[in-house]
């Protein structure tokens, strides 16, 4: 969301930080912040909305639970045809058949929001192919690597905190 990440942490309802704990990151208002501050931490299960945790290789890996707060700002965006939501809400990866429209200038490698046609967020990815380098390629190519989707809520409700 690059720059846009301000209007994350100063809000009209508030002002809101993100803090560490356990290896995940949370999202917190820093009225509920003062209240946690009276529980010990190795009390505290979690506190406010899990944005992602760091992998035990220090790389961070972002949760569906950020996607409501990251989508309004996403700067790169993939829009996928009704047909593939359903294969990417099971965990795979978008095909260039099942591409409905891109944002102009992604970079290869660059983080995406994935929403459905109807400009619903649907999920994230990471752009495996550059916008120009998506309409060259065949159909059966992968254009964006899956990382998160709505479909994790009922996947993976144990796990997610």
């Amino acid at each position: 969301i690059g720059e846009n990440i301000q209007l994350l942490v100063d809000r009209p309802d508030g002002t809101y930080c993100f803090r560490l704990h356990r290896d995940r990151v949370y999202y917190v208002s820093e009225k509920l912040l003062k209240v946690a501050t009276s529980i010990p931490r190795e009390s505290l299960v979690a506190l406010g909305t899990c944005f992602g945790k760091f992998t035990k290789t220090q790389k961070f890996r972002l949760n569906v639970t950020a996607l409501d707060f990251l989508a309004p700002y996403a700067k790169y965006k993939v829009w996928v045809k009704p047909g593939s939501e359903q294969s990417f809400l099971y965990g795979n990866h978008v095909l260039k058949s099942g591409l409905g429209r891109i944002t102009e200038n992604t970079a290869q490698y660059q983080g995406v929001v994935v929403y459905s046609m109807a400009d619903v967020p649907l999920g994230f990815g990471v752009a495996a192919k550059s916008t120009q380098d998506c309409r060259k390629v065949d159909p059966m190519a992968i254009v964006v690597f899956h990382q998160a989707d709505v479909g994790e809520y009922v996947r993976s409700e144990d796990t997610l905190t």
